[in-house]
């Protein structure tokens, strides 16, 4: 994972909320982390999907990453070990699905488009005082609306011993600037030995992989309210402008444009949450 922030509370899993014993479908909840908060590897008998709002999650599994920021959740199949972390101040909202009586499945995690009808849906569904044809109807509506995100937020790791030193280093420090050359001699490698491992663990060249996890951590840097120029800075890159042409190769978009799309700003608005400027 990143290099942990100062100040992250390290806990276990969450107790699944008391309405998850009863006869529920979906059982839904919320929660605000005043500081960094980290949960420890775990599974769950139900499907699990996150969410957040005014922040990021993310979630290792296995040799994936998983930055999920507002307007985007994240479905983990029940049974899955994974570990998660969020930003301080971010509003967590998480719901629980009982795997006998969800009329779908993901068999991997997968990226969620958590638009305002599923959001809206999911709010209603953790009052108290729905009847059972109340609640049947609402989930029913759930199962209709709950689609996989165009975007899926997946970094994956390496794996392989001769260039996990690589991926460690970048996600401690994604500014490192160390060519595929230097690292190569580092490593006592050939160019061509790094060139293939990344190919074949990953699928991007050494150069797309760094660029992919810098974007991973923009999308983090950004929910906090940095703006382009001081992340383009903190992420190694010598101006705002090759920031923003590597983000729109990876995402499809920019910085702003990106932002605005989940917090449904009109283009050119300043985000109120993200308080990145349009680009």
């Amino acid at each position: 994972m990143w290099r942990r922030e100062t100040g992250t509370v390290v806990r276990r899993a969450a107790a699944l909320p008391e309405q998850a014993t009863a006869p529920f479908v979906i059982t839904t909840g919320s929660r605000v982390p005043r500081v960094p908060t980290e949960w420890a590897p775990h599974s769950h008998p139900l499907h699990e999907l996150v969410w957040v709002r005014g922040g990021t999650l993310t979630s290792r599994v296995e040799k994936r990453i998983f930055t999920v920021s507002e307007g985007h959740g994240l479905w983990m199949p029940a049974g899955v070990v994974h570990g998660g972390r969020a930003t301080a101040g971010a509003e967590f909202y998480d719901a629980f699905f009982a795997p006998d009586r969800t009329p779908f499945a993901f068999a991997e995690p997968v990226a969620i488009a958590m638009t305002p009808v599923l959001e809206s849906l999911l709010t209603h569904l953790s009052r108290t005082d729905l009847d059972a044809a109340a609640r049947a109807r609402a989930e029913s509506v759930v199962f209709d609306v709950l689609q996989p995100s165009e975007r899926q937020f997946a970094l994956r790791l390496p794996g392989d011993a001769r260039i996990d030193a690589i991926a460690e280093a970048l996600l401690d420090d994604p500014a490192d600037c160390r060519s595929l050359e230097e690292w190569a001699r580092a490593l006592g490698i050939s160019d061509r030995t790094v060139t293939r491992a990344f190919r074949h663990a990953t699928g991007l060249s050494f150069a797309q992989w760094r660029q992919a996890l810098r974007v991973h951590r923009a999308l983090t840097l950004l929910s906090e309210g940095l703006d382009v120029q001081t992340v383009s800075e903190t992420l190694g890159y010598a101006q705002p402008s090759t920031f923003i042409a590597a983000f729109r190769r990876v995402m499809g978009t920019t910085p702003g444009a990106f932002f605005d799309a989940a917090d449904g700003t009109p283009a050119g608005v300043r985000n109120a949450v993200s308080r990145v400027q349009n680009s």
